[in-house]
């Protein structure tokens, strides 16, 4: 169960992330805790799921990668070993189950168009993967998403 503190905490890291040497020290200070307890809070919140990913987001095609969203049609057997497979990809942000035909989706950033290629050829190539789409976008737009707790 979260804590008073572990809310405050995650509000905390989804809105302002300090750009310094140490922005853990800079956070703790404004949530007038130190940074050894904010940093164990967040392990925990880490290990009991609460946190899925820690990280900043980059405009990806400024730095001159291409991104796009895939969605795989994977045997049921077969699904954990795809999912372990296609998260070994470094350009893989994250992939999710769904419910349907088309059953793990995930997001890749490639360099071009050719690395792109090479990785959707490997992952449809793995075992019990059925049919993939590719669904890149004609045109970003971006959500910006933050999970108010109080």
């Amino acid at each position: 169960m979260l804590t008073e503190f572990d809310k405050e905490v995650l509000n905390a890291i989804q809105e302002d992330l300090p750009l310094t040497p140490r922005p853990f020290a800079v956070l703790a200070e404004r949530l007038h805790t130190s940074e050894e307890t904010l940093l164990e809070r967040l392990r925990a919140l880490s290990g009991a799921g609460y946190l899925r990913r820690f990280g900043a987001f980059f405009q990806s095609e400024a730095l001159g990668y291409q991104g796009t969203l895939i969605a795989l049609k994977v045997a049921p057997e077969s699904l954990p070993d795809a999912a372990r497979a296609v998260n070994r990809y470094p350009g893989v942000t994250h992939n999710y189950e769904r419910t349907g035909r088309y059953n793990l989706w995930f997001t890749l950033q490639a360099p071009d168009d050719a690395t792109r290629r090479k990785i959707l050829d490997e992952i449809a190539a793995l075992p019990g993967v059925e049919a993939l789409m590719d669904l890149r976008a004609r045109k970003k737009y971006k959500v910006r998403v933050r999970f108010h707790l109080r």
